[in-house]
């Protein structure tokens, strides 16, 4: 597999036009107002507490293996993202800061060349030490020193660490969505096909695919530069585009769909494949997606609750670009550009947190798809919209290329490394998947890998022009 950086493995810069940095200073608050500073300390703590609830069921062992180059051990995903706080908080605003170990800059730093050296990417897995143990105590440790530092900083420093702790908040999620596809990926190599976590049975139904009109014509997409709420820098400046009349498929194409795709030939006909795909799957032998195996006359699919038989009724997930292409082709459809997904989605696609998405208590979470119709595993999600499944359950694969905005500009410094630099040779993906935390997504999130990429929770949502 083609080694991917991605808009989850630290993704996208935050945009700054409407950071806390351009607000006041947070002051006192009345009693009867809420805080903006103490909210932004709960929140912290929350996603915090929700990286190390992600890791229960996962012993020390499990912890420490990287199963590929494009994924990363659980433990240094928990380390890597205490050190984004320990090395653009702690170290630049409290006052005489030592670090907790000065050589885990090397170790946890991910891709900042403007902060120093680092442990290669491919050998994360050879960090036996520090222990997993010794991971948490650091975490502990520059937990309570970044809450520390929200609770007795003076102005001037909470004007500037506020919004790298919201910057740093939104990373962690990023990387728990990592911790997820990464350990899944990890314990599928098993031949005990073990499960991370058992997850309750979930009636499915899909019902029929219909489609939704969406009215041509000049758009706007993006974030707003006075927009309130949180968002990268990829996502903005808001412009506009244009595009003609199209349909878009009310909701993800199923397990059933995409298995006639393969009992039709799919992955054996090269009139179906872009040229560079058609060499993905011969090179790579691929037959299935990811983690589907053929058992007599019927597909297996291990889950992170296990191996499984199939959902016919459920999205198929873990698929490529290249793959979602050819289906599409073979569907007599098309992929959606993301201007059109975003101005479906924003017609169509109702709540954006309204979905099959990591839900903040982990009893709740589905972690993996499921069918359209199906009851909501999580008392928080509500109907999506018309646009079914337009948030969460799969990552949505557009046609477009991951590329900037008109004018956009990187921001300065070693921060500005979080997101430009990876505008090349990958596409964007849409709407979150089971695996996104719930506060994490909205309408405009671009996330983005290359084409080849299939261990994430990555699906189908068909296009087409009007007859």
């Amino acid at each position: 597999m083609t080694t991917t950086t991605s808009n989850t493995d630290l993704g996208a810069l935050r945009r700054p036009a409407a950071g806390l940095a351009d607000r006041p200073a947070p002051q006192p608050a009345a009693e009867s107002a809420p805080n903006p500073l103490s909210q932004l300390a709960d929140h912290f703590s929350q996603v915090r507490a929700l990286s190390t609830a992600l890791c229960e069921s996962l012993s020390p062992e499990d912890m420490v293996v990287q199963s590929m180059p494009d994924a990363s051990p659980t433990k240094w995903h928990l380390a890597h993202t205490t050190w984004f706080f320990e090395a653009f908080i702690l170290d630049k605003y409290q006052h005489a800061y030592k670090p907790y170990d000065a050589r885990f800059g090397f170790l946890f730093n991910s891709y900042y060349n403007a902060i120093g050296d680092r442990h290669p990417r491919a050998r994360r897995g050879m960090l036996t030490r520090p222990t997993a143990r010794e991971v948490l105590a650091y975490r502990h440790a520059i937990d309570a020193a970044v809450r520390e530092l929200l609770t007795t900083g003076d102005e001037e420093v909470l004007r500037a660490i506020a919004p790298l702790v919201e910057i740093g908040i939104h990373h962690e999620q990023q990387h728990q969505e990592l911790l997820l596809t990464d350990i899944k990926h990890l314990l599928w190599q098993s031949p005990l096909s073990p499960a991370f976590r058992e997850t309750p049975t979930i009636p499915a139904s899909s019902g029929e695919l219909g489609w939704l009109d969406v009215a041509g014509g000049v758009h706007e997409i993006g974030v707003p530069a006075d927009a309130p709420a949180f968002a990268y820098d990829n996502e903005s400046p808001r412009h506009r585009v244009y595009f003609e009349d199209f349909q878009i498929a009310d909701r993800l194409v199923t397990n059933a769909e995409f298995a006639a795709f393969i009992e039709d030939g799919g992955y054996t006909r090269p009139d179906l494949w872009l040229d560079a795909g058609w060499s993905t799957v011969r090179e790579h032998a691929w037959t299935a997606p990811l983690y589907w195996t053929r058992d007599g006359d019927r597909w297996l699919e291990y889950t992170l609750a296990g191996q499984h038989p199939i959902d016919p009724h459920a999205p198929v997930t873990h698929i490529s670009f290249f793959e979602a292409e050819a289906y599409a082709r073979w569907a007599k459809a098309r992929l959606a550009t993301e201007a059109e997904w975003e101005t479906a989605a924003a017609q169509h696609g109702g709540d954006p947190t309204a979905g099959n998405l990591l839900a903040e208590r982990t009893d709740h979470a589905t972690f993996h798809p499921v069918a359209a119709n199906s009851p909501a595993a999580d008392p928080a999600a509500q109907s999506p919209g018309p646009m079914r499944q337009c948030f969460g359950d799969c990552w949505e694969w557009t046609r477009s290329d991951y590329a900037p905005y008109p004018g956009y500009q990187p921001p300065a410094g070693a921060i500005g490394e979080y997101n430009g630099k990876f505008m090349c040779g990958q596409f964007v993906l849409r709407g979150g998947s089971c695996a996104t935390p719930r506060s994490h997504i909205r309408a405009t999130y671009r996330n983005f890998f290359a084409p080849t990429a299939r261990w994430q929770f990555s699906g189908i949502r068909l296009a087409r022009n009007p007859a």
